[in-house]
């Protein structure tokens, strides 16, 4: 009865909801867009060219792994115990996961589920290789354990600590760090606490020793301690390479360089002084050096040109170090050739270039981006570098410039939200024609995410559900969420609001915005009270840096057309800016008939007919008293707010017929923060338009939503290019709106109808409200009220009784930010999840689904890994026995190891040729003799006897290619004396003979 009522005072005859059931109510989770929490690891996979994201556990939710390839193609991956991701790696097309809790675990990146998992005691770090099916996972005892890839299980092979039994010390054999030599893939690089060592596989004891001590007076690489000898501790080491030499990082901010064949420390440097390991008689003023977060040794297509990108090692009391730094080193000297003084003096470096990170957050971690090798422990010709930062967020750099790289059609949209962070979203629901046109076309340099394939939907909805999102920099990026279907579009806009206002120093700070759903068009407020528009266009200075660094005067408009972006050639350029100069603006609209609506927290409102640009109105709040009817509602404004400042909170634009008149009028409906909505007649005036009062209606308290509908058919009564040209002719439009305070809804009709009301329940307010189509699989489509409420509940409502049909919960929405949620006009809810995640709920004809992996497909089968490097001729011809990866999986797997099918295809390699190293190819293998061999191997010889007879072949070479180096050194000598003897028997013949002739 109570409906029945309301329906008779809102003065709406037709119910728009009779269809609607409580069953047809249900959301479903369709997407998520962001990182759920911290960012605490990164991987990159070169060759499928997938990026792997891990995040931290926190009150947001368990960590999670995310992989992303190119346009919107991901995957995510949920451990099954809540835990934090510390590491990641791709190896053999599947991902590898190392959590806070030592579990060990298996992805496949295609179904995204979990393989295998295997936990561990006290795991230090973790080393892979894209070669090697093995794992090898460094224990808090200084062990180092294997863990086969393949075969899903641990191995029995172990490596021992083998500093403690150099030094028994409990602290001493510490693990800190492991990496397997960048050619020779029979050895390690393994560092202690106290020291490092080089293992070998094949030999199975440690080749070389090292520890840095620094004498009395040499100043280390913070100067403290300078009269004493030290030992300063390692927290890094890393390969040269070339596998000439090796780095360790130490405590004190030391960088020492190593000869990895005599074991002899070449020079230790910092990032500010070299040679600090040798004693001074002037030493120097010590400094604070933040810890080494991470070291690379990175390389050019050349391995031989080199330099060091370092985390960390900066001076702490200055407030401009930047926290990342790169070493250029240049050509490495040729060792054989080359004096120790020579290699010291390349290690002083060429040049030290500091790559500049947002102030006031440290580099938490960071991963780079090779052009095409993942070997070289992914630091081989890099063009990009990915920095999480301690605050959360991520920035992305050019390598080894550091120039930053806007994520823009670059990466994944859900990176993009931290990249920096989000500060809130909008959506607007435009035509899919409308969106297919506004594909951006801007200078990007070369893709760093190539990889995977979308999933390709049958379906492709008409209205497109554009997201603008704020970030922290004042970049706002508008983009597709999707509806469950394909994404046509997948490209993302970007304005620049800093650049529009032309201030670069800082103390911008945006705070509304809205994009017009059938022309485009976009406008953004800021808190000093600016209004700046875009509009959709070919950027007339594209490629020039020329904006012009005029004023706008308070309460007028100016031209920033010449503001564009120099690398956007076709976008949202630019249009005009207005000045409101009444402080923050709260609220900004954009109508499709060429009109924008700005409200400021001064009380001021600002309309602008865009066909000028000229401001048909700028006036007060203040003002509206006149239009006022008192008593129609519960409470009167005036009366019952005592003179408390007041402001717009909801801008509408609208063509219904108003209350008391016989034609219909472009409207603008304006609701306050007190609860006053305003409606404002724009009428044709001369070669314009004006604005016109035409009264103003109360309610109890902020207006979170205006919707102006139909009363005969439910949809929207908007201002679109068709109905007001229908204006000419006369055409009405009936209608009535919906409003929606934090407390109760009304249907009236405007401008101060009485109407419907309802109160929400008590305790609870409403964060965000719309009128949508319920979207079910009956023939006739009714409309209904939907809103979300600060409970995390989402409610509907019928349409004109306002009887509520059913009440959902939404458990996974961030409870401090529901106040930001959005609901479109389709019916899809927007709300944060988090600090930087965003999810999507279709309101209507779900069934309570939850949130489901991508079918995207990751791996492309046909990207083949290339050779791994190998040793160079040099390394061959001086003894150094090559080790091939079956080699080493039947060094740590044993003989009874089945094989793996990549060890299988290796073998077939091998068994037509190519599969033995030449020295001449650069890691491929090919060899003429052992191929021949190879050749007469029975097809029933077992898996495990020949590798061994492999082995002992290449053995056998060795020694026989020793043996031939002596005999043809005891033979150059023997024929080096018999000239020598012949030499001599030839001159004393010859003076015997000129004797002879003298006498005789």
């Amino acid at each position: 009865m109570a409906s029945f009522i309301r329906a008779k005072q809102a003065g709406v005859q037709t119910d728009l909801s009779q269809n609607i059931q409580p069953m047809h109510f249900m959301p479903d989770e369709q997407a998520r867009y962001g990182i759920n929490s911290q960012i605490s690891c990164l991987a990159y996979d070169p060759v499928q060219s997938l990026l792997a994201v891990g995040t931290n556990e926190s009150k947001f939710g368990p960590g999670k792994i995310y992989v992303f390839g190119q346009r919107r193609v991901h995957k995510f991956f949920c451990p099954p115990r809540p835990s934090s991701i510390r590491e990641l790696r791709f190896v053999a097309n599947r991902l590898i996961s190392l959590d806070s809790k030592n579990e060990l675990a298996i992805w496949d990146l295609d179904t995204g589920n979990q393989l295998a998992k295997y936990v561990y005691s006290g795991v230090v770090c973790l080393v892979t290789d894209p070669m090697l099916d093995w794992a090898f996972v460094g224990l808090q005892s200084g062990d180092i354990a294997a863990y086969d890839l393949d075969r899903e299980r641990p191995s029995t092979f172990r490596i021992p600590n083998f500093w403690r039994e150099r030094d028994p010390h409990p602290t001493a054999g510490r693990l800190v760090s492991m990496q397997l030599h960048p050619r020779d893939i029979g050895k390690m690089l393994i560092a202690y606490t106290n020291g490092a060592v080089i293992y070998s596989f094949k030999q199975n004891l440690v080749q070389k020793y090292f520890e840095y001590e620094l004498p009395p007076d040499a100043p280390g690489g913070d100067g403290h301690g300078i009269h004493m000898a030290r030992k300063p501790k390692i927290t890094h080491a890393v390969w040269h390479p070339t596998g000439t030499f090796i780095l360790t990082a130490h405590e004190d901010g030391s960088l020492a360089i190593w000869d990895t064949k005599e074991g002899r420390l070449v020079t230790a440097r910092s990032l500010y002084r070299t040679r600090v390991n040798e004693p001074t008689s002037n030493p120097p003023r010590p400094m604070r050096l933040a810890p080494f977060v991470r070291v690379s040794w990175c390389c050019q297509t050349d391995p031989d040109n080199t330099g060091l990108l370092i985390a960390g090692g900066h001076n702490i009391d200055d407030a401009t170090a930047s926290n990342l730094t790169f070493l250029e080193l240049g050509s490495t000297p040729i060792y054989a050739t080359s004096s120790w003084e020579v290699l010291a003096a390349h290690f002083d470096g060429k040049r030290s270039l500091p790559i500049s990170t947002p102030p006031g957050a440290s580099v938490a971690n960071y991963v780079l981006i090779p052009r095409s090798s993942p070997y070289f422990n992914g630091a081989q010709d890099p063009i990009a570098v990915l920095v999480p930062l301690s605050s959360g967020e991520l920035i992305t750099l050019t390598f080894p410039s550091g120039f930053p790289i806007s994520p823009t059609n670059m990466l994944h949209p859900s990176l993009s939200l931290v990249h920096p962070f989000v500060q809130t979203v909008a959506v607007s629901t435009v035509p899919r024609a409308r969106w297919l046109g506004m594909a951006e076309k801007r200078s990007l340099g070369e893709q760093i995410l190539r990889g995977g394939v979308e999933y390709s939907h049958r379906t492709r909805k008409e209205q497109r559900n554009i997201v603008q999102v704020l970030h922290a920099d004042n970049i706002i990026r508008l983009w597709d969420v999707g509806r469950g279907d394909e994404i046509e579009n997948a490209m993302q806009c970007q304005v620049d609001v800093a650049r529009s206002l032309n201030r670069f120093e800082g103390g911008v700070e945006t705070t509304a915005m809205h994009m017009a759903q059938e022309t485009g068009e976009f406008a953004a407020g800021t808190k000093t009270g600016e209004v700046i528009v875009w509009r959709w266009g070919i950027n007339k200075d594209f490629g020039k840096e020329e904006p012009r660094a005029e004023e706008c005067e308070r309460g007028g408009l100016m031209d920033i057309s010449s503001r564009a972006e120099p690398s956007l050639k076709e976008g949202l350029q630019p249009f005009v800016m207005h000045n409101m100069a009444q402080g923050r603006v709260t609220v900004v609209a954009v109508s499709d008939v060429g009109f924008v609506a700005a409200g400021s927290e001064g009380g001021y409102l600002s309309i602008i007919d865009l066909r000028g640009p000229k401001v048909i109105h700028h006036g007060s709040v203040t003002e509206w008293s006149k239009g006022e009817k008192r008593g129609l509602f519960k409470h009167s404004s005036s009366s019952s707010h005592g003179g408390k400042p007041e402001w717009p909170t909801v801008i509408e634009f609208g063509v219904m017929t108003l209350e008391g008149e016989n034609y219909s009028s472009i409207c603008c409906f304006v609701g306050t923060n007190l609860g006053r909505v305003a409606t404002f007649k724009l009428l044709p005036s001369g070669q314009g338009y004006s604005v016109q009062l035409a009264g103003v209606a109360n309610m109890d308290d902020k207006v979170v939503a205006i919707c102006p509908i139909d009363v005969q058919t439910g949809r929207e009564a908007g201002a679109t290019g068709p109905v007001v040209a229908g204006l000419r002719e006369g055409k009405q439009v009936d209608g009535v709106l919906v409003a929606v305070t934090q407390t109760e809804s009304k249907i009236f009709r405007p401008p101060h109808a009485r109407g419907a009301s309802k109160s929400f329940d008590s305790g609870i307010l409403c964060d965000a409200a719309a009128v949508t189509p319920a979207d079910t699989s009956m023939s006739s489509h009714g409309y209904a009220l939907v809103a979300v409420f600060n409970d995390r509940t989402l409610r509907s409502y019928t349409l004109p009784g306002l009887r509520e049909i059913a009440k959902r919960p939404l458990p996974m929405l961030d409870p401090l930010r529901t106040i930001s949620t959005v609901i479109s006009k389709t019916g899809d809810v927007l709300g944060f999840t988090g600090p930087s995640e965003i999810t999507v709920l279709p309101v209507w004809g779900g069934s309570g689904r939850a949130l489901e992996n991508t079918l995207d497909t990751m791996i492309n089968i046909t990207q083949e890994l290339p050779p791994r490097p190998t040793i160079s001729n040099v390394q061959w011809l001086s003894g150094t026995q090559y080790i091939s990866p079956t080699d080493l999986d039947l060094l740590i797997g044993g003989p009874d190891r089945p094989p793996s099918k990549r060890m299988m295809a290796a073998t077939d390699a091998e068994r037509n040729g190519a599969g033995v190293y030449n020295p001449a190819a650069a890691g491929a293998a090919a060899g003429s003799s052992t191929a021949r061999l190879q050749g007469q191997v029975k097809e029933t010889e077992g898996w495990g006897d020949y590798l061994t007879r492999q082995l002992n072949e290449r053995t056998e070479k060795l020694n026989i290619m020793g043996d031939s180096m002596d005999n043809l050194a005891n033979t150059t000598s023997k024929w080096a004396e018999d000239v020598d003897g012949f030499v001599k028997k030839q001159k004393r013949d010859l003076f015997l003979g000129g004797i002879k002739k003298s006498f005789f």
